[in-house]
């Protein structure tokens, strides 16, 4: 007997509610084995390619390439017990007596661990059948409906989109358009969509509770939407620019942050680079500047650990972080990530630099995971490389603190009390004003200026 079980886009780990369907890696009608990557998608962290936990044949794909979905939501549908790939017998031989697979070992959070829920309604094989064209796959619903008899409804079938009841499903997928109608009181049936399909979009909500504000005391009918400027480019906010999106304007209206800069004569910190470098390494690896300066920032937190902290609003507490996990700011085709170094505090300059030529190297490649893009304690960001002077960095929320680093020039500089041609960088420090004073900030920063123009300072550290 075949099943048809449902899969659910899982819990992608670090808090992610979304993914968008980057491509799909099987069709309608594919035969897909326990495990094998069906769909490539992008979350706000990384580029993911999702397992599917069980093995038999798609019967039906939830969201077109490009389409955001919220985890929890249908991916894809499959036949389980029918023919396998490669050796030609059913799915059901290798199951556990129900005619379902134990189970997948490849485990996102969520699913994969154990056999699917007994819950799920067994169809005949006949009822399943393998369409003759890939072109099946744009209607998902239309592929379901058809492999069961229309007297029995689908398990968790996804709605028509465009269709409406009066009782029936709305064409929405995000948790978040539901809860915005919720709470300005709007019926989702009554509101058009102007997504695919009539997908009802936040915009739409948004439109409609400006309509509701502006409606006539009469009850005349609200004034009809606008059409759009066609000739004003549109770039969905979501993805990885999405999620930089949303921190950045978090970090804005949560942390009450403040600026402070210093100019720092780098001339003995190139030359001692200089030096390093000309003697080599195990490895032959060159010291960076950013090893050398993420070292210096370490050796900082070390004295003032106020800046290696978070802040626990609903507690109204400050906590301090033993470890100090450095991310740094890296500049990607798919735009700005924050890699994050692990351990940073116990590493010397050579195991820092090597770190970091590593996380940039997957960075660029779009290899990094989530779990090598989150739980920073402090940011490094070295604007320096983009031939600018200074910034006003933006912290990291939740973090307390960011380095700005600009680029380093030749100036005149007064040494020794002679006028004399130096390289000069500007340091920018942002912090967060409700874990210390500007004493505090201010000594940090001055800190990490001393170590800049003598070196020595460091070996206090090392």
């Amino acid at each position: 007997m075949a099943q048809v079980l449902e899969f659910k886009l899982p819990d992608l780990g670090e808090g992610l509610t979304e993914a968008e369907v980057v491509r799909w890696l099987v069709e309608v009608g594919d035969v897909v084995a326990v495990d094998q990557p069906v769909v490539e998608v992008e979350t706000a962290k990384a580029m993911v390619e999702v397992p599917c936990p069980y093995g038999g044949v798609v019967t039906a794909r939830f969201g077109e390439e490009g389409a955001e979905l919220p985890v929890g939501a249908p991916l894809l549908t499959v036949a389980v017990g029918s023919v396998e790939p490669t050796t030609g017998h059913r799915a059901s031989d290798r199951s556990s007596g129900d005619g379902i697979e134990s189970g997948s070992g490849n485990v996102l959070v969520g699913y994969g661990t154990g056999a699917p829920a007994a819950r799920r309604r067994r169809v005949r094989p006949a009822q399943v059948p393998v369409p003759v064209s890939a072109a099946a796959s744009g209607s998902a619903a239309a592929s379901v409906s058809a492999a069961v008899p229309a007297s029995e409804p689908v398990p968790n079938a996804a709605p028509v989109l465009g269709v409406t009841e009066p009782e029936g499903p709305v064409a929405v997928i995000s948790p978040l358009v539901r809860k915005l109608a919720r709470q300005h009181g709007l019926d989702l049936r009554q509101i058009a969509g102007t997504g695919r399909d009539g997908l009802i979009l936040r915009t739409d909500v948004e439109s409609a509770i400006r309509a509701v504000g502006e409606e006539p005391a009469s009850g005349a009918a609200p004034a009809a939407r606008p059409e759009p400027d066609k000739s004003s480019e549109r770039i969905a906010l979501r993805g990885v620019r999405g999620a930089v999106a949303e921190k950045l304007s978090r970090s804005r209206r949560e942390i009450p942050d403040a600026t402070c800069w210093v100019d720092a004569d780098a001339t003995a910190l190139m030359a001692a680079r200089a030096a390093m470098n000309a003697h080599g390494s195990a490895t032959g690896a060159k010291v960076s500047v950013l090893a050398l300066l993420a070292r210096i920032c370490t050796a900082a937190l070390a004295r003032f650990p106020e800046l290696n902290s978070t802040v626990d609003a609903e507690a109204r507490e400050i906590v301090r972080l033993p470890e100090v996990h450095l991310g740094f700011a890296a500049q990607t085709e798919r735009g700005l990530v924050v890699p994050v170094v692990r351990d940073a505090h116990t590493r010397n300059v050579e195991s820092v630099g090597a770190e970091i030529t590593r996380l940039t190297e997957a960075a660029r490649d779009g290899r990094l995971t989530p779990a090598q893009l989150t739980g920073g304690t402090f940011t490094l960001n070295n604007y320096g490389v983009f031939g600018v002077d200074g910034s006003t960095p933006i912290i990291n929320h939740p973090e307390a603190a960011m380095l700005g680093v600009g680029r380093i020039v030749p100036k005149p500089w007064v040494h020794e009390g002679e006028l004399a041609v130096r390289q000069v960088v500007q340091l920018s420090l942002t912090f967060d004003h409700r874990v210390c004073d500007g004493g505090t900030a201010g000594g940090f920063l001055r800190y990490v200026a001393d170590c800049v123009e003598q070196p020595v300072v460091l070996l206090r550290t090392l």
